[in-house]
């Protein structure tokens, strides 16, 4: 079985995009080597406490030590990586759209999302970062379109995080929760466009986005609600505001079946999707802020998190087959509206 090095060599430079590749060279050489592929929200949970007791896990059952190496990214990059030879046995993405390009590409299996949770491991929501205080007072989703409000957020071409931020929005417009009129499509371009004009960074990952507010820039990240827990718990002195309702964000992870049946890993793959199903990561997840896969907490949410609000799914907007095209596609909201605002 190939180390991650060595199957980063074999595909040459694709390499140069997987700098958060990691491995420990202190630790001990394993029985097996799992390669894991994710996005760049859950890093520190998965590697302070989910990946460490799998690893307890699995030698407990089987004898044998594994050791698991990681690559996080934007959840768009990750994908193209994969598809473009980065030999990863499991991925943990942003977004089902994303599995599912793997799934065309003859990589994951095209029925990766037919059990019971549908491939979702965990989700989260779409929250605003705010500096402390509170002062330019933005509680919902109006707010966002006021004049003078500095916006971070990431690329929706680099990010899936971004993808469901802006679907966020379009559907609280929709739905009437922004100021706009329920169903009305122009008012809610129009919110659309009030928002973007706002947006002073587009980083190429959610994670990024954050880390550009914490340097002082902007007046609100819109982002994961996971994103804030994690700055929050290293000390990060900025608040959280979550609008009344907001969508919920459902997180896939996947076996790569064919890279993993070429690798020789295929139980082991199915052992750590397996696991993060576990009383035992679900517990892990909520101590950073992540809910289940029904948008609920395995445990008590962490203290510094606000109550749960009311959730909509992306269903809300006919699913990712209708909203990629709506909002994301040559002549999407989203499209259209940002190369007019970039035009201004």
């Amino acid at each position: 079985m190939m180390s991650l090095l060595r199957r980063l060599a074999l595909i040459g430079p694709l390499s140069t995009a997987l700098a958060g590749c990691a491995t420990d060279p202190d630790e001990p050489a394993a029985d097996v080597t799992l390669v894991l592929a994710a996005y760049s929200a859950p890093r520190e949970v998965m590697d302070k406490e989910i990946l460490p007791a799998f690893r307890d896990d699995f030698r407990a059952r089987t004898g044998k030590t594994i050791r698991v190496e990681t690559s996080y990214l934007a959840s768009g990059a990750q994908t193209r990586a994969v598809l473009g030879g980065f030999a990863a046995d499991v991925v943990l993405l942003a977004m089902s759209p994303d599995v599912d390009k793997l799934a065309a590409g003859g990589l994951v299996s095209k029925t990766w999302s037919s059990g019971s949770d549908r491939g979702f491991v965990a989700s989260t929501v779409v929250a605003f970062a705010v500096r402390a205080g509170n002062p330019k007072h933005i509680v919902s989703w109006p707010d966002l379109a006021r004049p003078g409000v500095a916006i971070l957020m990431p690329n929706p071409k680099t990010s899936g995080g971004a993808m469901w931020n802006i679907s966020a929005l379009w559907a609280a417009a929709l739905r009437g929760e922004a100021g706009s009129p329920p169903g009305d499509l122009e008012a809610s371009r129009d919110y659309l466009r009030d928002v973007l004009r706002n947006v002073v960074v587009l980083d190429k990952a959610a994670r990024e986005s954050v880390i550009t507010f914490e340097k002082g820039i902007g007046d609100v990240a819109v982002t994961y609600e996971t994103e804030i827990v994690a700055g929050r718990l290293a000390g990060r002195a900025y608040d959280e505001v979550l609008p009344a309702s907001t969508l919920l964000i459902e997180i896939p992870a996947a076996v790569v079946d064919t890279n993993a049946a070429k690798h020789g890993v295929t139980a082991e793959a199915e052992a750590l999707l397996a696991f993060l199903r576990s009383s035992t990561a679900q517990r892990a997840f909520a101590r950073y802020g992540f809910r289940g896969p029904a948008g609920d907490f395995a445990t008590t949410a962490p203290p510094a998190l606000t109550p749960s609000p009311l959730l909509f799914r992306i269903d809300a907007l006919g699913g990712w087959k209708s909203v990629v095209p709506v909002l994301f596609g040559p002549d999407g909201a989203f499209t259209k509206t940002w190369e007019r605002v970039y035009a201004e």
